[in-house]
């Protein structure tokens, strides 16, 4: 990857070209960071439709320009008949995947941008919605090529993904996945944005829009109903946050695995490991990996049912607990749960007044459940599906309970002034994908650019990938491989340079002494960075 760009005063990043263009064209027209992040996350939904959409959820980090961090949860809840009874009345032992079962959570996204609006006016913002939402609503009118990254996905062995509810006639050509390059344009889609942009982001839930979704639902025999839309809102979160070395970090709690995150570099950070890329790096970001993820799969459920303060997690007596844990001369054994798949989107965006947004909104898997909305065109998410059919679980499904999310935004402010917005698509991946990225550039002095370029790995399982290994991307050093091996991880090279399921990546960063901003977004993407 060649250097990083540079912008003078402000800068956007995002997976696809024009959801990077959309955030530019705003800021060019005056508008702040969380008014160019409303405008990407509208244009993403339409041309990245395999990783995000309006059906699905998000979670934002905003950081003002006086230093105070604050996070919005747009997460939706189960719908008021998604039951375990219901469920089981029908044979069903897991959720299902797929299909009109499968979308079962109310869609949060759109009341997440309702609510990072009100933030941005408050802070100054004055661009109208129809400005916002313009470059949106003409991509799916007038129709965009089919990125390469939806073009490569491929539904797994009997997914029965393209037999849902509409889904044939929106995203496949003939019968078939269009190919990249090819126009597919979404009609019923820009009719609603466009509802959207008349009537307000309020109507997807309480309006005329909201009637129409909750009539499509209801007919497809989904568990959301109109009551469920109507009593949906979004919730400000106050972020976690730990002090590491020169920097304070930031992540998003409960529901989320912002603490995963946390975890592992205040984690790695106790292992003093002097060298990068050596298997020692490696080795030390896997096992605090481990130790991560333990905790995160004890404790993380729906905010309002926490039984322990996550906080408590975080601070450096526990960290030091943790790494002292670890065996640099050997991989540990931890079992871990069945973990979450995920495409998603991650999107970062800073002003000339040093506003600072990193968010990040999904579907969950490929194109969510599956599920098309007719009259709409939105498709619906299947995040539910990581809810428990056992009600003894620690995150059992229940009507109004908000289930576990890997989407996790993160921000970071140094002590010398620099402002970070940084994070990754990936399910499971997402918090060592950060960890990594972070590492190279915080602590190893990497450049934005090769932090993101550089080759990544990943414990567990991820989307599209079901064998509990170490998987790497094939630019890894043959000699640390062999080295991580004779630890006793057992590692599973991918045979690719840059691999989708490793992340699509992204990070900004804020000079303080000219106001410049260093943006770059993932080599493994559609995307890049913007600005002015």
């Amino acid at each position: 990857m060649s250097d990083t760009p540079v912008f003078a005063s402000a800068a956007v990043a995002a997976p696809h070209r024009l959801a990077a263009q959309a955030g530019q064209h705003v800021l060019a027209q005056g508008g702040n960071a969380i008014e160019a992040m409303t405008a990407m996350a509208a244009t993403i939904a339409v041309v990245y439709p395999h990783m995000n959409g309006i059906g699905g959820d998000g979670f934002w980090l905003v950081r003002e320009r006086g230093g105070r961090v604050r996070g919005i949860e747009a997460c939706g809840p189960a719908g008021r008949n998604a039951t375990i009874q219901r469920y089981r009345a029908q044979g069903y032992e897991v959720l299902p995947s797929r299909g009109p079962d499968a979308a079962l959570t109310v869609a949060g996204a759109i009341g997440g941008w309702r609510l990072a609006l009100d933030l941005a006016k408050a802070l100054g913002g004055r661009l109208p919605l129809e400005t916002l939402l313009a470059d949106a609503i003409r991509h799916a009118r007038d129709g965009v090529a089919v990125s390469p990254s939806e073009a490569r996905y491929v539904p797994k062995e009997l997914d029965t993904l393209h037999d849902q509810p509409h889904f044939a006639e929106t995203f496949l050509d003939g019968g078939k996945p269009f190919a990249a390059g090819a126009i597919r344009k979404l009609p019923a889609l820009a009719a609603t944005l466009e509802q959207l942009a008349h009537a307000g982001l309020d109507d997807f839930y309480k309006g005329d829009l909201g009637r129409e979704i909750a009539a499509d639902l209801d007919r497809l025999g989904t568990p959301v109903t109109r009551a469920d839309l109507e009593a949906y809102a979004p919730r400000e979160r106050a972020p976690l946050s730990i002090r590491r070395r020169d920097a304070t970090l930031y992540n998003f709690p409960p529901p989320t695995q912002g603490i995963a995150a946390l975890l592992i570099l205040g984690i790695f950070d106790r292992l003093r490991i002097a060298r990068p890329e050596t298997t020692a790096h490696y080795h030390g970001l896997i096992e605090a990996t481990k130790r991560a993820f333990a905790i995160r799969d004890r404790i993380v459920t729906d905010y309002d049912r926490l039984a322990v303060d996550p906080a408590s997690f975080l601070t450096p007596e526990n960290l030091d607990r943790e790494a002292a844990q670890i065996d640099m001369r050997r991989a540990a054994s931890v079992p871990l749960r069945n973990p979450g798949e995920g495409d998603t989107v991650w999107m970062g965006a800073i002003d000339r007044d040093g506003l600072a947004v990193s968010y990040i909104q999904s579907i969950y898997w490929e194109y969510g459940s599956g599920v098309v909305l007719p009259k709409t065109g939105i498709h619906w998410q299947n995040r539910g599906t990581s809810f428990s059919l056992d009600a003894k679980a620690v995150n059992p499904l229940e009507p109004g309970r908000r289930p576990f999310h890997t989407l996790i935004p993160a921000l970071a402010c140094f002590d010398d002034g620099r402002v970070m917005s940084y994070g990754s698509m990936g399910g499971d991946g997402q918090p060592q994908f950060q960890s990594q990225i972070f590492a190279r550039y915080a602590d190893y002095g990497m450049s934005p650019a090769a932090a993101v370029d550089a080759p990544r790995l990943l414990y567990g399982r991820t989307w599209g990938a079901e064998s509990l290994t170490v998987k790497v991307e094939d630019r890894f050093d043959p000699a640390c491989i062999a080295e991580l091996r004779s630890l006793g991880h057992a590692i599973e090279e991918l045979g690719g340079a840059y691999i989708d399921s490793l992340g699509h990546a992204g990070m900004l960063i804020r000079d303080p002494r000219n106001g410049s901003v260093a943006a770059v977004h993932d080599p493994r993407s559609d995307g890049g960075a913007e600005g002015l």
